[in-house]
Order: C-alpha cells, then sequence, then structure tokens
C-alpha cells in the first residue's frame, strides 16, 4: 500500500531536483547580472547583501554543495571601482575568526612535521599586530605606511594558518631565549634588510638593542639574552666588481656567478643562523662572469659579441648554488642557513619603472595570479637548492633549510607599500584623469604586515632545527 505514494514522492523531488530549482537559480543569476550591469538602482552593498543570505537558500535546495558560494568583487575602498584582482575573493571568505593558540610541538595528524608553507590567510583581528608604527624606532620611512597616510589597517590582521597545523605568534622573549648566546644573520638586498627590521620591531617591544653597527654590517645586540642580530649588505650573493673585464666597461657591475661573497662569507663561521635572500637585482643592469669570462648581462649586451650565453634568470640559478654549497662545505660553518624563497611583487600593467601598480588594494588574493617571471625564478631557486644539498653531503646539506614563502606570499597583494612611501601630505595616492597611477612600491611589505609573519616562519625554522620545545 505504501510503494504507490512514495514511488510518488520520489518522482516529484525528482522534478523538482532537475527542473524546477534550476529554473530558479537561472531566474536569480539573470537578476543578478541584471543588477550588476547598472539596469537598476540596486546598491552595490545591497547585492553584497543578497549574496550573503541568498547561498543559505540555495543550499538548502541542493544549489551549493560542500558550503561553496558565489562570489562578488569588493569595491575600490579608496576609488569606488571594482578592482579586477580582487574580483576572485569572495566576500563570505573574510570572516573574523580567532586562531587558537598552538601548546606544543607542532606535528600533523601522520606525526610529521607540520608543512608551515601549504595554507591560507585568516582574517584574525583579535590578535592585532606584533608592533605599532609608531612603537618601533627603526622603521624606515618609506616602509611606515601608516604614518605616511595608509587610511586602511586589515593588512595588520592576517594570520597565516597552514593546514595542518597551527604557526605559533611570534614570541619575542621565548625567542629571545631560543638565540640566548647565538648569532641571526639576515645576508641579501632590501628585502633581507626588510626582514631583519620587523625582526627589531618584534623584539623591541620587550627590550631595547644596543646598536654596535660598523660600515661593514649592523649589528643590534639584546643584553639580557647576548642575542646578537645582523644584516651584511649582498645584492646577488656572489662577487661583484666594477671592474673591466673582457669586453664589459669599467663602472658596469659584473657578477661573477661562480665566486662567493666574500662580504659575507668572512664572517660565516661566527652566525648560529643566517638567513640567505636574493634575486631581484638580477633584473639589474649588469654582466654575468662565469670562469672568468663574459657570458651575459641584463639590459646591457654588445650587439657585435653575438647572442649571449646566459641570460638573467640561467645566471641567478647558477649564484644561488655557488653560495649555498660555499656556505654548506665551509668546515668553520657550524650553523644553520635558511634559504627564503623568491618574494613575489605585485605590480599590475607594468613593471616597478614602467607604471607597475599595486594602488588600493585592500584584501589578500583568494588564488594567485600567476606571474611567469616569479615562477621561473622561484624554480630556479628551489632547484639550485636541491642540488646545493646534495653537493653537499650528508653534513653539509643538513644545514641547508628552505623557507617556502613565495606562494604564501603571492596572496599578499594588500601588503605592499603601494603609493604611501611618504609623509609628504601632497602626495598622489590615486590615479590621475589620464588613468596612469601615482609612483609607488609593490615590492616592500608595510611595517607592521605581512612581512612579520617571515620571522614568525623562520622562528617556527630554528626551534624545529634546536629542538626546543
Amino acid at each position: 500500500m505504501m510503494k504507490g505514494p512514495t514511488a510518488g514522492a520520489g518522482v516529484i523531488r525528482q522534478w523538482l531536483s532537475t527542473i524546477v530549482v534550476p529554473a530558479v537559480a537561472l531566474v536569480v543569476t539573470m537578476v543578478v547580472i541584471s543588477l550588476l550591469a547598472g539596469g537598476s538602482s540596486l546598491s552595490g552593498e545591497s547585492i553584497r547583501e543578497f549574496f550573503t543570505i541568498a547561498p543559505d537558500f540555495l543550499a538548502s535546495r541542493g544549489m551549493f554543495q560542500g558550503g561553496q558560494q558565489p562570489c562578488l568583487p569588493d569595491k575600490n575602498a579608496q576609488s569606488g571601482t571594482m578592482n579586477s584582482t580582487e574580483a576572485s575573493v569572495g566576500a563570505s571568505r573574510y570572516v573574523d575568526r580567532k586562531i587558537p593558540e598552538p601548546t606544543d610541538f607542532q606535528t600533523d595528524a601522520q606525526g610529521s612535521t607540520c608543512d608551515l608553507y601549504r595554507g591560507e590567510w585568516v582574517f584574525d583581528s583579535s590578535a592585532g599586530p606584533l608592533y605599532t608604527h609608531n612603537s618601533c624606532p627603526v622603521i624606515i620611512e618609506t616602509q611606515n605606511c601608516q604614518r605616511n597616510g595608509r587610511p586602511d589597517k586589515g593588512y595588520e590582521n592576517w594570520r597565516w594558518k597552514p593546514e595542518q597545523c597551527i604557526l605559533p605568534r611570534f614570541d619575542a622573549r621565548k625567542f629571545l631565549e631560543l638565540m640566548r648566546g647565538k648569532t641571526l644573520a639576515f645576508v641579501g638586498d632590501s628585502l633581507a634588510r626588510n626582514q631583519m627590521e620587523s625582526l627589531l620591531c618584534i623584539l623591541w617591544q620587550v627590550e631595547t638593542p644596543e646598536n654596535q653597527s660598523t660600515s661593514r654590517m649592523q649589528k643590534w645586540i639584546f643584553a639580557s639574552s647576548s642575542t646578537t642580530i645582523i644584516r651584511i649588505w649582498s645584492s646577488w650573493l656572489v662577487h661583484k666588481s666594477t671592474e673591466a673585464v673582457e669586453f664589459a666597461p669599467e663602472g658596469l657591475d659584473k657578477v661573477f656567478l661562480d665566486i662567493p661573497d666574500e662580504n659575507f662569507m668572512e664572517f660565516l663561521p661566527s652566525f648560529d643562523v643566517i638567513v640567505l635572500s636574493s634575486g631581484h637585482w638580477f633584473t639589474r643592469r649588469s654582466a654575468y662572469i662565469l670562469n672568468g669570462k663574459v657570458v651575459g648581462g641584463q639590459l646591457w649586451w654588445p650587439r657585435q659579441e653575438g647572442n649571449m650565453q646566459m641570460n638573467n634568470v640561467d645566471s641567478f640559478s647558477i649564484s644561488v648554488e655557488t653560495c649555498l654549497t660555499a656556505v654548506a662545505t665551509n668546515p668553520k660553518f657550524k650553523g644553520i642557513a635558511v634559504v627564503r624563497t623568491y618574494s613575489p611583487d605585485h605590480y599590475e600593467r607594468g613593471a616597478w619603472n614602467t607604471n607597475g601598480s599595486c594602488t588600493g588594494k585592500v584584501k589578500p588574493l583568494h588564488e594567485v595570479v600567476r606571474n611567469a617571471y616569479t615562477d621561473t625564478m622561484y624554480e630556479k631557486q628551489v632547484a639550485s637548492f636541491r642540488r646545493s644539498v646534495i653537493k653537499s653531503g650528508e653534513h653539509g646539506g643538513a644545514k641547508l633549510k628552505l623557507m617556502d614563502i613565495t606562494e604564501p606570499f603571492a596572496l599578499r597583494v594588500d601588503g605592499h607599500l603601494g603609493p604611501y612611501t611618504s609623509v609628504d601630505p601632497n602626495k598622489k595616492t590615486q590615479r590621475g584623469p589620464d588613468g596612469k597611477p601615482p609612483r609607488q612600491d609593490c615590492l616592500h611589505w608595510c611595517m607592521p604586515g605581512p612581512v612579520d609573519t617571515w620571522n614568525e616562519m623562520l622562528f617556527e625554522t630554528i626551534r624545529r632545527e634546536l629542538l626546543v620545545v
């Protein structure tokens, strides 16, 4: 007796799910498209409110599976225009949620050490930045975004959440205790300086260090634990000279791809941890030297010399292998060498010197917008790292650690200085009537900002190596 009605109900449900519900979805979609197309007086906020409510209704009818929701681009906070690079970021993604702090050493479900570099950015306003723009005296003017008038602060509140564990908040006192009597050196270009100054700012909140800098290095000592923080400038991590080599004239930078930079190698035995970073200077005008011969150049090459043997990307690859192998095989170096991978920039519609822009970016991307040059530099760097580990052997290779920040930070389009690089109240921060953007920096990072997470990752890397819980 029950079979007939039950079967009939099943037919009705199937009819509803296959015909009626899709029809409703199509009508809803067409209405929203019409609204977005400008044929309605409904405000953008009202449309966003609709998308906040509609998914729950539609999901209950089987329209969206697995919690998926439609995405609506946010308005540019300053210009009021829709931003194409933020269009893939759903408003529902920006839910303010507190990340619980770990209570012990981080492992994944299988008991292995957690991969710090696979995860997502979570907005957590409860934590706040590790320091403020006016609580650290070593923030250089160009990186003090808040003092320079940046109107938004949300970029300070995003925390990185690995998939299988929690990245601990940086504890300055624990760090100084971990590094008691030890020396940490940052070696590289201005991004190495960016990271070093971030670390100093974090530590400055619990102790004022003594500045013992010289003409060859910046040097800060925290007396309570005899912890030393050092920075040494090294644009390419290999030897550089301006003297003439073959047909490369005097005055032009010559990059010796097979000779490590003596400016930091001299001090290497005194370091317990060294953080190495490079890559961006390979876009600068220079000549590349290998085995004493000129093999290539960047933004320079005499036409009469024919084709170059090596471009800047391959030259970068060789330089990384040279530097890392020299560090790992140095018998007097007993410490840890951390290689920070290529830091992504976010110039759009041009490069740093051709009107590239990141103006108005106020939230992380939901998905990485692929950049062929960044991807290639990253791949070359990682491949060179792996070769260096193999060449260095069991003991030397164990000294090398990869801090794989490229993919996570490719999402942080919001964290750069943009046009807020000076306190000048008359500086331009918006595109002009001709559409051209103001001069800006889409490579370095605001302080406080995403760069502070580099040091949380670094702290965890060092802690793992020293087996300190």
